[in-house]
């Protein structure tokens, strides 16, 4: 009830009800009435819909709220991260949403995803006494932390903050603050004529002067105007909250129908956020080999439980993620550490015979390879055109077992390809953006992501690479 129509039509419905007092006339009080009813519609609509939009965030937020596992007094136990206080010792794990702000304690480097923060859509090593931000995802690893900051005082609720805080009045509300201010001083300079027709030229008497001012007040503002604005955006809010959208306040509705640049964030807006394998792009080295069997080497050489973020994109490369072990009998499998930067599987073949295989970082892969010298250049070369289009390079190398144990070391390895990592683009991604730019809007791609894969995303997507 506080902007300026709402203001003309209480001061409206304030001299009806007084003028209801004397006179013997009986049509104010179904002024005063009429007045007080549409002003009621009007902001019942918009309070039930804004409380829906608020109640519907609130809901989401209480769904991602993460949960904590604290040491106190001694013991661990699960609590609400809500409840952390600077100085708490935590416990992170994979899949774990880092619940505060943290220093890691003594272990073993983690891999974090920090997207939701920075941009960067690869997963970045975090070793002992560095920070991790609150928001961020535990994609490998397991290691103790103490929280340095909790709430609004985090990296990521200080962002939060700065959003919530803003002060910015939409191009809406302005428009409707100036026809207020318009009808307001319309209305003021009619008053003031028609006081001094009326009583100064006419001389009519204080009943009648004050009937005609009532006339003027009520009839020079559009009053039911916010009721219908009201009703219009509520629709829109209904039907936006059916397709999942959140109006959290219902001018922004249309807010977005005058936008002309949109920008939107990259990495799990206009992309997935999931590494995959472009397979197309897979670059072989070895004779003999297809595509198709490079990806199954590489899902031999993948963890089938507790999987990292680049086991979880190779094995689902798979028509199914069983293909990555049936027909073989798994002898030993090698994790991935931080000194070999591999991972690898010796297996028995369904003849009897024993093989290994291996995947990791290129450099690590060539100089296990017998045959380094011939293909070092041609590699290299490969690594250098994958990151020019901000593709990550994962090496696969094989070796035969002739011994037929564990711990032999087996023949020579041959390095057999290498595979380009990318996080894609969501299907509809393109076609949304061919659509804004169809109905003139500039859409703008913001990301804190590497230059190289920036100028990859907008290729694909058909935004150009001037980035």
């Amino acid at each position: 009830m506080w902007n300026p129509l709402s203001w003309v039509m209480e001061a409206a419905a304030l001299m009806a009800i007084a003028m209801a007092h004397g006179g013997g006339k009986r049509g104010d009080y179904q002024d005063f009435v009429g007045i007080i009813i549409l002003l009621i519609i009007n902001s019942t609509i918009s309070f039930i819909e804004e409380n829906n939009a608020g109640n519907a965030a609130a809901a989401l937020m209480a769904r991602l709220a993460p949960k904590a596992k604290v040491l106190r007094d001694g013991k661990w136990s699960e609590e609400d991260a809500s409840v952390l206080v600077p100085g708490d010792i935590v416990s992170i794990k994979l899949g774990d949403i880092i619940p505060a702000d943290a220093r890691l304690l003594e272990g073993d480097p983690l891999k974090i995803d920090q997207s939701a923060l920075t941009g960067e859509s690869l997963p970045v090593t975090k070793h002992p006494g560095e920070g991790v931000y609150s928001g961020s995802t535990c994609k490998q690893g397991e290691i103790e932390a103490v929280v340095i900051a909790t709430g609004v005082h985090t990296f990521f609720g200080k962002a939060a903050h700065l959003v919530e805080n803003t002060t910015h009045v939409g191009h809406f509300q302005q428009v409707l603050t100036s026809i207020g201010n318009f009808c307001i001083c319309s209305i003021a300079i009619g008053m003031i004529i028609e006081i001094i027709v009326i009583y100064g030229v006419h001389g009519y008497g204080y009943r009648n002067g004050i009937d005609n001012l009532l006339v003027l007040l009520i009839g020079g503002i559009p009053i039911v105007m916010p009721t219908v604005l009201s009703v219009t955006m509520a629709i829109g809010s209904h039907k936006l909250s059916q397709q999942g959208a959140i109006t959290k306040r219902m001018t922004a509705i249309e807010e977005m129908a005058g936008m002309d640049v949109l920008c939107s964030d990259k990495t799990g807006t206009l992309t997935l956020n999931k590494l995959t394998v472009d397979k197309e792009m897979i670059e072989v080295f070895a004779k003999g080999v297809g595509k198709d069997l490079v990806v199954l080497m590489a899902a031999r050489a993948s963890r089938m439980e507790n999987q990292d973020a680049i086991d979880c994109a190779i094995v689902s490369m798979l028509a199914d993620p069983k293909e990555a072990r049936a027909g073989i009998k798994e002898v030993h499998f090698l994790p991935f550490n931080p000194t070999d930067k591999r991972t690898a599987l010796t297996y028995i073949d369904g003849a009897g015979n024993m093989h290994r295989v291996s995947k990791g970082a290129p450099e690590q892969i060539l100089n296990l390879a017998q045959n380094k010298a011939e293909i070092e250049r041609k590699v290299h070369a490969m690594i250098d055109k994958f990151a020019e289009r901000g593709l990550r390079s994962l090496g696969i190398a094989r070796q035969e077992v002739p011994e037929g144990s564990k711990e032999s070391a087996g023949g020579p390895w041959e390095f057999v390809a290498l595979l380009p990592l990318f996080d894609p683009p969501r299907h509809d991604s393109a076609e949304t953006i061919r659509r804004a730019l169809d109905l003139g809007v500039s859409v703008k791609m913001i990301t804190g992501d590497q230059l190289a894969i920036g100028k990859e995303t907008g290729r694909r997507l058909g935004m150009g690479t001037n980035i």
